[in-house]
């Protein structure tokens, strides 16, 4: 039985990687740096969370989706002190992406290191459509 895709590709790494894949009425959205589309990189990492929020905007959108869709996300943190260190304002980018306090499930994973150095985190989530 062959499974019916439909994917998005964009950014820099579009050759290698779907920025988001729906089969059915799931949308599983690769993760989400802080790049913004000029390829800088902020070195804080409340900056970083708004891009990377900001840019799943983008990969819904292509889907007809928005934040309200998401079910489910993932922060992997290169440091989880850092993150700890900045909760409030990195949770505030959260809210405010989302328009106020998210109905999702959230994992934190700390990692070695994300695509760049300087990345801080990545944001991964699947969304109901």
């Amino acid at each position: 039985m062959t499974i019916e895709k439909k994917t998005y590709r964009s950014g820099p790494f579009k050759d290698f990687i779907a920025q988001g894949t729906r089969v059915g009425n799931i949308l599983y959205m690769a993760g989400q740096v802080g790049i913004d589309s000029n390829g800088t990189v902020p070195l804080d990492i409340a900056e970083q969370t708004a891009i990377a929020y900001a840019n799943m905007k983008d990969v819904l959108s292509q889907f007809g989706a928005d934040m309200s869709n998401i079910v489910d996300e993932t922060f992997f943190v290169t440091n989880m002190d850092e993150l700890m260190g900045n909760v409030e304002t990195v949770y505030g980018e959260r809210e405010s992406a989302y328009g106020g306090m998210p109905e999702v499930s959230q994992t934190v994973v700390q990692v070695a290191g994300l695509v760049q150095p300087e990345l801080k985190i990545e944001i991964k989530c699947i969304a109901h459509l």
